[in-house]
């Protein structure tokens, strides 16, 4: 594997931690959004990851641009949750139902929370790494302009 290459593996890898943490954001913005009896209602996303040149894994990767990524980088796909909508009665509130309950997007915060940090920590790992081979680079560069 070539310098570049693990430069363009680390940028993939930042690529989809913050595909992850923008879905965990909008997830969140979206959990307390009540919706009419009928409407359509924001739904959980969320984000399938795969490494380049793996099996594939589901047809929402059929149509991913991976011309670009590098061998051993990786690729992502973002799908609707078919989590259930969470119900809250409220039969004051003008958005119940005939039962006196509203519906919420079926967000779990803490698992959002959760997939938030999981995705900043993988970002720093990949910054770190591709941090890491650029001074490797700098340093054979310096090494081999001392001839």
């Amino acid at each position: 594997m070539g310098i570049w290459q693990s430069l363009a593996i680390s940028q993939s890898g930042m690529d989809v931690e913050q595909l992850r943490a923008e879905i965990a954001a909008r997830n969140i913005a979206n959990a307390n959004v009540a919706a009419a009896p009928g409407a359509n209602m924001a739904k959980p996303l969320r984000v399938l990851a795969m490494p380049v040149g793996g099996a594939s894994f589901s047809q929402a990767l059929s149509n991913a641009d991976s011309a670009q990524l590098p061998l051993g980088g990786v690729k992502a796909a973002v799908v609707e949750s078919d989590v259930a909508p969470r119900k809250v009665l409220d039969p004051s509130s003008p958005l119940a139902d005939a039962q006196g309950y509203v519906q919420y997007s079926g967000v779990n915060t803490l698992e959002e929370m959760f997939s938030m940090t999981m995705a900043v920590r993988s970002y720093e790992a990949n910054v770190t790494a591709f941090n890491a081979a650029r001074s490797m680079m700098l340093k054979a560069l310096d090494i081999g302009g001392k001839q």
